[in-house]
């Protein structure tokens, strides 16, 4: 530990977080002497299946702390499917189909959504637009985005 771990642990380096991610906050606390870089994870899906099954990958666990929602999403157009994200006790949970009683609905033209996820729709004008269409506080749609950040 003293000749290997402990070297590596003191060593002045830059390590590169997503910002809004769990690493972004451990990093922090734990090694206050290496500088921190903010950076994309990169990561875009290109299809619903994608998107569902980024997920779990994606998943930021304590950013999730106190929020037990479920959320239904219909997605419509090129890409049906039908899908529930549970997310409890910093559980992540996706299942195919609804499934239970919902928090809050997302139901969004497939297209519209993938747009959306690559910053390339706003938010706001698929609304405007009912591109997207939500049922529910607008408030869980925001800390399902923060649980995920890019």
């Amino acid at each position: 530990m003293q000749e290997v771990v402990k070297p590596l642990q003191d060593k002045l380096e830059t390590i590169y977080v997503i910002p809004g991610s769990d690493a972004e906050t451990y990093v922090a606390k734990r090694f206050p002497h290496k500088t921190m870089k903010r950076v994309s994870s990169g990561i875009r899906p290109l299809s619903i299946p994608g998107f569902l099954f980024g997920l779990p990958l994606l998943f930021q666990r304590h950013q999730s702390e106190g929020l037990n929602a479920v959320y239904h999403f219909t997605f419509t157009g090129y890409e049906s499917r039908r899908a529930t994200v549970r997310i409890q006790n910093k559980i992540l949970q996706v299942q195919d189909g609804h499934v239970g009683k919902a928090n809050l609905s997302v139901t969004a033209d497939s297209q519209t959504w993938l747009r959306f996820l690559a910053k390339e729709q706003n938010l706001i004008w698929a609304l405007l637009q009912r591109k997207i269409r939500i049922q529910g506080s607008p408030k869980l749609l925001q800390a399902f985005g923060k649980c995920f950040p890019a």
